[in-house]
């Protein structure tokens, strides 16, 4: 049997060049709070674009189903467009809304709370509350700063700073105006502290803490720090009246070297509930503390707490918000899956002189039916979740028929699921609001409230 003919043309077939940079209307913001717009019939997220302006962009990822983009000019402009105060906006990933004012981010980053409640938890809050706002620059407190030597072959260069946009590559930055001055003021003498350390190649990361009375650095170092280095960083240290701490392994080995005495904690103070608390620089705090203060006021006005009253406060951290509502209720029980942070909490109780609140370690995956601290139950309850949310510990909460749930988020979309969940439980959305604790990000944190029906 014979096989057909080939027929060769000597023709190679021709590979389509798609465009490298385009021009768009931006139609609306995404949920990270990247332009929306639709070019050749398809969606593309464009970075550092406003709605209703008209961009030129450059792709820089193309997919199945969308592409994504980064604006290189600007055509016609939005009018809450303004100039980012940052010479590395358009590398660093740290902010993604320089371009943006304040007073707009704040309002979009409500829009998309309400949206998020609405298409994930099919609810809508019965009352919006006014945004908590505070100094857009200047506010962070703690950050992670990356140190990364290159290799000869890529230049050899020492790398001092932040991840860049969608990558793990590190920008090097001389400046950065969201970190608190007390850190910022150090930047540049401490990238020239790393390059003249024998041991540079070896650094990993400085950890940076900033409390109210004292200011911390953490050095992560992968090898023992030589002799000639630890004197270089104690004489930085205590010219910057800086505290010094370094970690050659895991959390348990850190060791402060400046200065040698003395109490070694950071604090934060709370006036109006007439706190203090301590912790230590790697602890998990909010980076924001005058946001932090407006929204503690806030999630115990909010909650309510009476005097003879029990209170149960979920993932309560070292007690931000345990040890107000104990100012303010017979008792409050505060539960946390980090046991060190469970000691901080009951030891600034005891700082305090606070008899009426109780610290447990627990998994808020389990079922809390069984465990001692619940038995008694509660009226009231507060939980401040991480990003993943709070599904499994909102579905035991209905065992306590708690009159209100103060819930603190850092992630609209497991709010708006969570709330979903309470909602079957019987509760009602009474009262949504943001707060501005990360200015110039897309991070969206918000608060509910849901009174039980």
């Amino acid at each position: 049997m014979s096989k057909k003919p080939r027929f060769i043309t000597g023709r190679k077939p021709v590979k389509k060049t798609l465009p490298t940079r385009a021009e768009a209307t931006i139609e609306k913001f995404s949920h990270d709070m990247r332009g929306i717009a639709r070019v050749g019939g398809k969606t593309v997220f464009i970075d550092s674009a406003l709605p209703g302006e008209q961009v030129k962009f450059r792709y820089t990822a193309r997919r199945a189903r969308f592409d994504e983009g980064i604006v290189e000019g600007v055509i016609s402009a939005s009018a809450d467009r303004c100039a980012p105060q940052c010479a590395h906006v358009d590398l660093c990933g740290g902010c993604s809304l320089q371009h943006l004012a304040p007073a707009a981010q704040i309002i979009e980053k409500q829009n998309i709370l309400l949206e998020q409640l609405s298409r994930f938890g099919g609810i809508a809050p019965d009352e919006i509350l006014p945004p908590l706002t505070a100094d857009p620059y200047g506010y962070r407190r703690k950050a992670r700063i990356g140190i990364r030597k290159l290799k000869k072959s890529q230049g050899g260069e020492l790398l001092f700073g932040f991840r860049k946009k969608h990558s793990n590559d590190l920008v090097d930055i001389a400046e950065c105006p969201v970190l608190h001055t007390k850190i910022a003021e150090h930047l540049a003498p401490l990238k020239k502290l790393v390059a003249e350390s024998d041991g540079r190649a070896n650094f990993s990361h400085l950890e940076v803490a900033v409390g109210d009375d004292v200011t911390a650095l953490v050095l992560r170092h992968l090898k023992p720090l030589s002799e000639r280095d630890l004197a270089r960083w104690r004489a930085f240290a205590e010219g910057a009246g800086i505290h010094l701490y370094i970690q050659g392994g895991d959390a348990g080995s850190q060791q402060r070297i400046w200065p040698v005495e003395g109490a070694a904690y950071l604090s934060y103070q709370l006036p109006e509930f007439d706190l203090a608390l301590r912790f230590q620089p790697q602890d998990f705090v909010q980076v924001n503390f005058s946001i932090n203060r407006q929204m503690v006021s806030r999630a115990v006005e909010l909650l309510d707490p009476q005097p003879g009253e029990r209170v149960l406060d979920l993932f309560c951290g070292l007690g931000n918000f345990t040890l107000p509502l104990a100012r303010r209720a017979a008792e409050v029980i505060g539960v946390e899956g980090v046991g060190a942070l469970t000691q901080r909490g009951a030891d600034n109780a005891a700082l305090n002189q606070l008899q009426n609140v109780h610290f447990y370690s627990a998994d808020l995956n389990d079922n809390m039916a069984a465990a001692p601290w619940a038995q008694a139950g509660f009226d009231k309850i507060l939980l401040d979740p991480p990003r993943d949310g709070a599904l499994q510990a909102v579905r035991g909460l209905a065992q306590f028929s708690a009159s209100r749930i103060v819930y603190v988020s850092c992630n609209p979309a497991t709010l708006a699921r969570d709330a979903g969940e309470l909602a079957k439980l019987g509760y009602r959305l009474s009262k949504a609001g943001v707060m501005d604790m990360f200015p110039q990000t897309d991070h969206v944190e918000s608060m509910a409230v849901f009174d039980r029906i």
